[in-house]
Parts: structure tokens; C-alpha cells; sequence
């Protein structure tokens, strides 16, 4: 039962990681008002807190669950996933950076600024298709090697 709970909450917290990103994606146009910063802000913190969830969840499941380290410290695709998950969150840094950088900004964030935050949140976005398909190669247990 432990194995169902922590692959139920480990997947709803990478969904719920895709949906705040895209949320910012969404959100972050030209001409934001402080209004917005402040819910970018707000956003990305909960980004934050949710990926300290995804990886709690993901590594009680690697120690507690029911294939236990064995079967994942062996697995191509577990470290492909955890190296893009590493990726996605070191794209999430200069945004991040922005956000509290445009909350204390007593002016609008300039076009260019936005569109390079845009960029990286892209480039976040655009790398979850492979954690998904990572995950679900090693979960058939594809990647194994000695």
C-alpha cells in the first residue's frame, strides 16, 4: 500500500510542477504590472515547494517502495531522470532570479527581460515530455545494465 501512495503523490506532484510552470508560461507577458510580479512571485514559490515534494516523494519511493534502491541505482533511465529533473530545475533558477529581482524593480520588467524568463520557462516545458518518457522506460524496467 505504501508503494500506491507514494507513486499517487509522486505523480501528482510532477503534474501539479508541469501545471505551475505552464501557469507561468501563460502569465508572463509584456507589460506585467506589480500585481503580477507579486503572483509570479507567489507561483514560483509554490514551484519550489512542490519540487522539494516531487523529490521527497520520488526517493521514499526509491528507499521505502516496493523496487527498493536495487532496482533503480542499476537504471539508465532513473539517472536520465533524475538528470532532467536536475536540468528543468537549474532552468528554473533565472526566473526565480527575475521574479524577485522585478518585485523589488520600482518599474515594469522591460519586453527583453520577459522574453528571456519565456525562454527558460520553454525550455522547462519543453523537457517534461522526456522526464515522462524516462520514467515510464525504467518503470518497465528498460536501461538496465551490470
Amino acid at each position: 500500500m505504501l508503494d500506491l501512495v507514494l507513486a499517487i503523490a509522486h505523480h501528482i506532484f510532477v503534474f501539479v510542477l508541469f501545471g505551475i510552470v505552464f501557469a507561468e508560461f501563460f502569465a508572463l507577458r509584456p507589460g506585467l504590472g506589480r500585481d503580477a510580479v507579486a503572483r509570479l512571485a507567489r507561483l514560483d514559490l509554490v514551484y519550489g515547494i512542490d519540487a522539494g515534494l516531487v523529490l521527497i516523494a520520488g526517493f521514499s519511493r526509491v528507499v521505502f517502495a516496493a523496487k527498493g534502491w536495487h532496482y533503480y541505482e542499476h537504471n539508465a533511465f532513473f539517472w536520465a531522470k533524475l538528470a532532467t529533473f536536475a536540468v528543468i530545475g537549474m532552468l528554473s533558477v533565472p526566473p526565480t532570479l527575475a521574479y524577485l529581482r522585478w518585485q523589488n524593480a520600482s518599474a515594469a520588467p522591460d519586453d527583453r527581460d520577459v522574453k528571456t524568463v519565456r525562454f527558460y520557462l520553454h525550455l522547462e516545458l519543453a523537457l517534461f515530455p522526456l522526464l515522462l518518457a524516462f520514467a515510464a522506460a525504467m518503470a518497465r524496467g528498460y536501461g538496465e545494465f551490470a
